[in-house]
């Protein structure tokens, strides 16, 4: 028998470490499914993400049922529960789809010491990137820090197919494992239940996700993707976290709608959205290469940045209540759905970080807490972007106008409005205007909603301020 131990990769098709395992099964045994819920993990959980997670095992353990075999279930450190069921199943092998993070090449290493103490063979698969770390690189061999170069070898090196579920005749039978243990609850793992509303998971809704995507507004990504009341995205961002859709499997999915592709236009849209699948793997390649980034800044600056951090500014940012409409209506989405749209993350980010001050480790742990498809290698690369202090990022005196940025991608403030009630019976022309509107304007037009908390103008002179000194031209 051999085991698999199921991470974020929840799914049994287009699972090239699962299918490494079960394309052996003639030679090493029938293959058993386990996944550990690991304290070192949940203690950077969230409601919002464990409630996904769960509904995603739920989904992955029926994907067994209906093939005769079943999802083992623990609960543990991996280097000690990997070793112990290896040992009572006499399994010879234990396979995993690798992990980019610092714990998580922390863990593996550990779990391959552990294995090898019982002489267990063990094996771990790139699966959630098309290309690993190191397999993209300057000329000189050295990851890269800008994205254009990368993604220009990205776009040109060729993608690997989806890989077939696994036949029902190379996973174990249920009645040769362990009777099953319940998938725990929220309140099992110590997680309260979800405010937000979260979107279905596992592999079949992450299906209907990109064949609805595919099907028209991928062809529209190019031009429309930046205007969030449009819905132009493909929302499969938790699904790639999780892996309840393979990377390859969507890629196809993709390649066959530039194929059908209309025109030229058309096809470039595909392309725009295949660049986002190269920005996710650019960041999980910084990340490999430098995973003191997730706490620290990836530029050096000569001194510290010396953020402002007010409490109660951080506070009113998280709350939806800075009196920018399209940076509250972004932060309550987020409270809502556990998601926000692109373009918004990036005014919500620029906003925290060049209006008020604060540093981007505060933003990003906010995220951490509420995103359902929260990443550590592209939260991380986001945030650190939107603060340039990061790989590739804007450069510090790139400010976004947040009352710019609304006008421009909510034009009618239809996505404003959706979020922010205070508004609905206000004018676009008024909510665009809302930071230079005079008070009798505000009372008469949105009574309940916020006032501004700071002067964009004069906080883009001290963000300017603030870099510069952190640079020593002050």
């Amino acid at each position: 028998m051999q085991l698999h131990w199921h991470r974020d990769d929840l799914r049994v098709a287009d699972n090239l470490a699962l299918s490494t395992a079960t394309d052996r099964a003639a030679e090493r045994g029938p293959v058993a499914p386990v996944f550990v819920f690991d304290d070192d993990v949940l203690a950077h959980g969230s409601p919002n993400r464990v409630a996904f997670m769960l509904d995603a095992l739920s989904q992955l353990r029926e994907a067994y049922r209906d093939r005769g075999s079943d999802l083992l279930v623990r609960h543990g450190d991996p280097r000690e529960v990997l070793p112990a069921l290896a040992t009572e199943l006499g399994a010879v092998s234990v396979t995993w789809a690798e992990g980019y993070s610092g714990l998580a090449n922390e863990r593996d290493a550990a779990v391959r010491q552990r294995l090898d103490a019982v002489d267990v063979a063990r094996e771990s698969v790139t699966d959630a990137l098309h290309h690993e770390p190191g397999s993209i690189t300057t000329n000189d061999g050295d990851p890269y820090s800008v994205y254009t170069y990368f993604w220009k070898k990205w776009r040109d090196r060729p993608k690997a197919d989806p890989v077939d579920a696994p036949e029902a005749g190379a996973l174990a039978d249920a009645a040769d494992l362990p009777d099953p243990e319940p998938l725990p609850t929220l309140a099992d793992l110590g997680f309260a239940e979800p405010t937000a509303t979260i979107q279905p998971a596992g592999t079949e809704a992450a299906r209907d996700r990109v064949t609805a995507f595919c099907d028209g507004p991928v062809y529209d990504y190019a031009e429309r993707r930046d205007y969030p009341a449009d819905g132009c995205t493909s929302r499969l961002s938790a699904d790639l976290k999780w892996g309840t859709i393979g990377i390859r499997e969507v890629y196809e999915e993709t390649a066959a709608a530039a194929d059908l592709a209309d025109s030229e236009s058309d096809r470039e849209s595909v392309q725009e959205f295949q660049s986002q699948l190269a920005w996710r793997e650019f960041y999980h390649h910084v990340l490999f290469f430098n995973p003191e980034v997730v706490s620290a800044n990836y530029k050096e600056y000569e001194h510290p940045i010396e953020w402002r951090n007010d409490p109660a500014e951080l506070q009113a940012w998280k709350d939806g209540e800075t009196g920018y409409p399209i940076v509250d209506a972004g932060m309550r989405q987020l409270r809502e759905e556990g998601y926000m749209h692109n373009r918004v993350r990036m005014i919500v980010a620029s906003f925290l970080t060049k209006d008020l001050l604060v540093d981007w480790r505060e933003g990003y742990a906010h995220f951490r807490e509420h995103l359902v498809d929260h990443d550590t290698a592209n939260d991380n690369g986001g945030w650190q972007w939107a603060a340039s202090t990061g790989t590739d990022a804007q450069p510090y005196f790139r400010i976004f106008n947040p009352m710019t940025q609304g006008e421009r991608y909510d034009p009618d403030a239809e996505y404003i409005t959706e979020y922010v009630p205070e508004l609905r019976d206000a004018d676009p022309s008024l909510i665009h205007g809302w930071h230079e509107a005079s008070e009798l304007m505000r009372e008469q037009g949105a009574p309940e909603y916020a006032r501004p908390i700071v002067d964009h103008g004069e906080r883009r002179e001290q963000a300017l301020a603030m870099f510069k000194s952190a640079r020593g031209e002050e």
